[in-house]
């Protein structure tokens, strides 16, 4: 009927968990539809420094990339001026790796730490991984050994990804010679 085509959709709600692995890990997880889009400031809350490295693949990247930094540029200008680290400006860069399992190696990986070092990110700098597990595997590896480890956001665009491979913690890259 015209009346509910007209009617206005209410925002989802988020969901928010909180894990806490024996006290040595706690991280949130947020659930709920447009947060890429309209909820940069969830993002945002957990970026310590001024730079983002967005790591994502030739797939994911036409979809949501240009969203994601659309997104926290917004939250970041119009946060408010209590919050330290959300009123500083945000300079994010980006890297688009090829996609695929096959492509879960030191030579990719690579190419993450030369978009870091080119762009002279630093220790403040957060890692964020937009992609399905192997973005979120090699992204995770790569904040754990740049500059002797940075932080890591994880925003997980496939199934598998959402509910496996970006919980826990686990990440890694394949050598030619095996896993």
């Amino acid at each position: 009927s015209s009346s509910s085509s007209n009617r206005r959709k209410e925002p989802d709600a988020i969901v928010s968990v909180k894990l806490d692995q024996d006290g040595q890990r706690d991280y949130p997880i947020y659930i709920g539809s447009e947060l890429v889009k309209e909820r940069g400031d969830l993002l945002r809350k957990h970026i310590k420094g001024e730079t983002v490295l967005i790591v994502t693949n030739e797939t994911v990247a036409p979809l949501y990339l240009e969203k994601v930094k659309e997104s926290l540029l917004l939250s970041s200008s119009s946060s408010s001026s209590s919050s330290k680290s959300s009123s500083k400006s945000l300079r994010i860069e980006s890297v688009v790796l090829p996609d695929g399992e096959e492509h879960k190696n030191l030579d990719v990986l690579d190419l993450i730490f030369e978009k870091a070092l080119d762009a002279r990110l630093d220790r403040k700098t957060t890692f964020i991984a937009l992609g399905g597990g192997v973005i979120g595997d090699m992204t995770g590896f790569a904040a754990s050994a740049y500059q002797r480890g940075v932080n890591f956001i994880q925003i997980p665009t496939t199934v598998m990804a959402m509910v496996d491979s970006s919980v826990g913690g686990k990440t890694g890259v394949n050598h030619k010679k095996g896993k």
